[in-house]
């Protein structure tokens, strides 16, 4: 077999350095399944958000899986067979989301279905993914599947929850900017997930949070509920989602002037958005979270060069030759990623169809973490089977001339907490 990115051994040998790819190795169960017919291809839907208020999001996602599918298949297939991407827009929309998993189920006859970001989408169609014995890799950050809020056929295995990732960052921030904080947020599961983990973890740092404020997904104007927050703020923690995000800074910026309190965003609140533009220009200074770098870093890595040329994006975030055109970088790694550790469940189960659904199921619940590399360019993963989580490393940048640089990288024991789930007691 070639050498792989699939790690296999025990967790704290995932975390001791993993210099080269592990032997793949079965999991229970798996040797001597029967196989299944052979099919000439495997259908992957893909319910991407191109409407919506995450359609800059879902723009990128099917971007960057048309790349990912496109070498992969250059490679050849998943276990001799090639991989076909079945698109249908959600709409970001959690009604019309679980209408298109079930045109995945009975219509195209999908093998899995990958891809959504928004959590509250998520929190619609995972249930209705295990009605259907629908095989479901989200690429949300929603803290629900990993807190025990699904189904055994629902995994997130490339790509950190929100809890993971506030816990990971609230000692840094306790630290270097203060512990009275101010969260802004979207009213919905997303945005309670920042609010009630961060809650939790800067208290856990001897802070606390002195307000918190939740607007709408879909509000375009913000100055209303800037008043809110208290004098006594050292920190606005804030993450916006959605079509008025630069709508949104450039209203804090004005609401705050050159003497407020420090800024840490989380880059949802300008993803796809250009930070180098005069209406941001308050942003020097202030910090954000990244899942990905968006601007190549003195020490890039090559496989993260490797990433940006085959998903068309230049070493600011943008795509090639469109400065204009911002990509969702922290983000939409999350699928190039996904599709090639589902590639990697299917060849440990030998998948040839859907009668061996189960056999890769298991095997994904098998695998102990992920190497850096060309499939998985953001970085090391280590991936809890019980609860169906990735746990990878974090980052903190700064806005330095206009551009983010990274100032700081969580380890990923930094992003650990004890499990809240077994998925592998459920039945399939």
């Amino acid at each position: 077999m070639k050498k792989s990115a699939l790690l296999l051994p025990s967790r704290r040998s995932v975390l001791a350095g993993m210099g080269g790819a592990a032997a793949l190795l079965a999991a229970p169960g798996l040797v001597g399944r029967a196989r299944a017919q052979s099919g000439d291809v495997i259908r992957l839907g893909a319910p991407f958000h191109r409407t919506g208020i995450g359609a800059s999001y879902g723009r990128w996602y099917e971007q960057t899986a048309k790349a990912a599918t496109a070498l992969i298949n250059e490679q050849g297939g998943i276990n001799g067979m090639q991989v076909e991407l079945v698109i249908e827009d959600d709409g970001t929309d959690p009604k019309r989301s679980v209408e298109v998993m079930e045109k995945f189920s009975a219509e195209h006859n999908v093998d899995a279905v990958f891809g959504t970001l928004f959590s509250h989408v998520v929190a619609a169609t995972a249930p209705r993914a295990g009605e259907l014995k629908m095989p479901y890799f989200i690429c949300s950050e929603s803290h629900a599947l990993a807190s025990g809020a699904f189904n055994r056929y629902v995994f997130q295995p490339s790509i950190t929850d929100v809890k993971s990732q506030v816990i990971s960052m609230a000692p840094w921030i306790s630290d270097n900017l203060g512990k009275k904080v101010t969260l802004i947020y979207p009213d919905y599961a997303f945005g309670y997930d920042h609010r009630d983990n961060f809650t939790a973890a800067i208290e856990a740092q001897g802070g606390e949070v002195v307000a918190d404020i939740a607007i709408p997904p879909t509000e375009t104007s913000f100055t209303r509920y800037f008043p809110k927050i208290p004098f006594s703020t050292e920190v606005i923690y804030h993450v916006m989602v959605g079509p008025g995000v630069l709508t949104f800074v450039k209203e804090l910026g004005e609401h705050l002037g050159s003497q407020g309190p420090e800024l840490f965003g989380f880059i949802d609140s300008l993803e796809a958005v250009q930070l180098d533009i005069p209406q941001l220009s308050f942003l020097e200074g202030s910090h954000f979270w990244e899942g990905n770098p968006r601007y190549a870093q003195a020490d890039q890595t090559d496989f993260d060069a490797f990433y940006r040329e085959k998903v068309g994006v230049d070493e600011n975030g943008a795509a090639m030759g469109d400065p204009k055109n911002v990509s969702t970088y922290a983000h939409m790694f999350s699928v190039w990623e996904t599709l090639y550790a589902m590639k990697a469940a299917m060849e440990m189960a030998d998948y040839k169809g859907p009668d061996q659904k189960v056999a890769m199921l298991e095997a994904m619940e098998s695998i102990q973490g992920f190497d850096a590399s060309n499939a998985f360019p953001q970085g090391q993963k280590v991936f809890n089977g019980k609860t169906h989580q990735s746990f990878g490393h974090q980052y903190i940048s700064k806005v330095v001339d206009g551009k983010l640089e990274v100032q700081h990288t969580t380890s990923i024991e930094d992003t650990f907490y004890p499990d809240e789930t077994d998925y592998t007691k459920m039945s399939f």
